[in-house]
């Protein structure tokens, strides 16, 4: 299933997602190298940083995902893409409200609990978007000789 989005035929989408996944994550390590006491007082910065530059990361991957979202026609597709949808605004926000609550200066393990629910949902988020991808092949185009197979099969020899 083709997409709208796409540079030289590669869709945008699931390359931009890449920057606020491992932004995220790597917030989430730093705040637990600062929680047990690995590293200094530097790595409840470094935490506040990637967090903050994953929720830009995310709002940029957001807009080409939107526009291929309110391209799908399949049904099942646009079930999976909702899921995927809602599950990566839960996520925004949590990671929104972990921002919030670190840019306020709230003391604790309240924001590193957020980020780590916020992971849990990216992660569902995640498992939808393989399925779209892998399952109802959005964004993919067949092999050449998949295409040729599929347009041959259809006819009857006699």
């Amino acid at each position: 299933m083709s997409i709208p989005t796409g540079i030289a035929k590669h869709p945008i989408h699931p390359i931009l997602v890449t920057l606020p996944v491992g932004l995220w994550l790597f917030s989430v390590v730093a705040d637990l190298v600062f929680y047990f006491g690995w590293g200094g007082a530097i790595w409840k910065d470094v935490a506040f940083y990637t967090l903050g530059g994953g929720i830009v990361g995310a709002i940029l991957a957001a807009v080409p995902g939107l526009i291929d979202f309110l391209t799908i026609t399949d049904a099942r597709a646009r079930q999976a893409g909702v899921v995927h949808l809602v599950s990566n605004i839960i996520a925004l926000v949590i990671f929104g409200v972990s921002f919030w609550l670190r840019w306020i200066a709230i003391i604790g393990s309240v924001p590193t609990t957020l980020s780590i629910v916020g992971l849990v949902a990216l992660g569902v988020a995640g498992w939808f978007g393989g399925e779209l991808v892998f399952v109802h092949n959005m964004g993919v185009t067949p092999p050449k000789a998949a295409r040729a197979k599929a347009s041959t099969s259809h006819r009857r020899i006699a």
